[in-house]
């Protein structure tokens, strides 16, 4: 079995899709929990583990806790997060959510399944409007904004690569057509082989 790597945009259901893939097959899922495992590890208090993610702003002060002040936050995140991701790949078979694994890991030689998840603006319209509360379009777009904005840079910046193209991944899905049980089958089926 390989290691999964899932990019998604937000609202497309990508966290829902790797947790019941990697129940499906039995192995860890890692997502936002790695920045948190990081600051344990090396000794930080993080009280809120949960909003640890790749936006930079919220990285980059665990990272000023972590390092010294002057440092470049985009080159220290993506160094810290690649030793970590590393450490977690090397344990085997697994499913990593983000955090420009697919280019770390492949980089570093390891057998990966690289997947998108994307979907219908229509579909994360609604699914965004459940997680932020809010049925006011002014703020879900907005927010949908603000997360794949942050995703795509933080991605650029860290690997040189954009961050929805083809070509670094193995499967696009479109969750909003084909439905989180299917992506999930498809995935599941796909890592078996």
């Amino acid at each position: 079995m390989k290691i999964i790597t899932l990019n998604r945009e937000y609202g497309a259901g990508g966290h829902s899709v790797g947790i019941t893939v990697a129940k499906r097959l039995g192995i860890e899922f890692y997502d936002r929990d790695i920045l948190a495992a990081l600051a344990k590890e090396r000794g930080i208090d993080i009280s809120d583990a949960k909003d640890v993610s790749e936006d930079i702003s919220v990285t980059e002060n665990i990272l000023r806790a972590i390092t010294p002040i002057s440092y470049n936050p985009t080159e220290e995140i993506f160094e810290q997060q690649r030793e970590f991701l590393l450490k977690i790949a090397a344990k085997g078979s697994c499913v990593i959510l983000g955090r420009c694994a697919n280019v770390i890991l492949r980089e570093a030689g390891f057998d990966t399944l690289d997947v998108f998840i994307y979907a219908d603006d229509a579909h994360r319209m609604n699914r965004v409007s459940e997680l932020i509360g809010s049925d006011r379009l002014k703020d879900v777009l907005k927010e949908i904004r603000r997360k794949d904005y942050s995703r795509r840079n933080f991605y650029k910046s860290c690997t040189g690569h954009n961050w929805a193209d083809c070509r670094d991944y193995h499967m696009m899905l479109d969750s909003g057509l084909l439905g989180y049980d299917k992506c999930i089958d498809l995935i599941v089926e796909a890592a078996k082989q």
